[in-house]
């Protein structure tokens, strides 16, 4: 029988992408099989890697604050989040985000892949297009 598992958001490790996540659903930490979800807080000025996720989806709820999303495969779009929004990455998508505000940008993140490090792959060539 499987069983139910509860965690509250403590340790922290880092990802590939250049933030660090709170430890959360993933393979790692409860053995589950097709999903992962973490807590992350971008503080002012944080900016991830560009990366995309080759073989897994992303969903993000913005919980507070705001942020900035490069994506597109020259990273040519830009989309604004704020609280409140839901945010859907598919598979493959090159992004980009980084929070330009003045107060942390918090986020629940889930993505189809368990072993949510596993498909990141780094973009160093697309850095030079997004403004610092």
């Amino acid at each position: 029988m499987q069983k139910c598992v509860k965690l509250r958001p403590g340790d922290t490790y880092s990802g590939k992408q250049g933030f660090n996540y709170f430890e959360g659903i993933a393979k790692e930490t409860v053995g589950s099989n097709k999903i992962c979800m973490h807590l992350l807080t971008v503080p002012p000025g944080g900016r991830a890697k560009a990366h995309k996720h080759e073989f897994h989806e992303t969903a993000i709820y913005v919980i507070s604050g705001s942020a900035k999303m490069y994506w597109g495969e020259k990273l040519e779009h830009v989309m604004e989040t704020n609280a409140g929004d839901l945010i859907y990455i598919p598979a493959g998508a090159p992004h980009l985000p980084f929070n330009d505000g003045a107060e942390p940008a918090v986020a629940v993140i889930a993505r189809t892949d368990p072993n949510e490090q596993e498909s990141v792959v780094l973009l160093p060539e697309l850095e030079k297009l997004v403004p610092n």
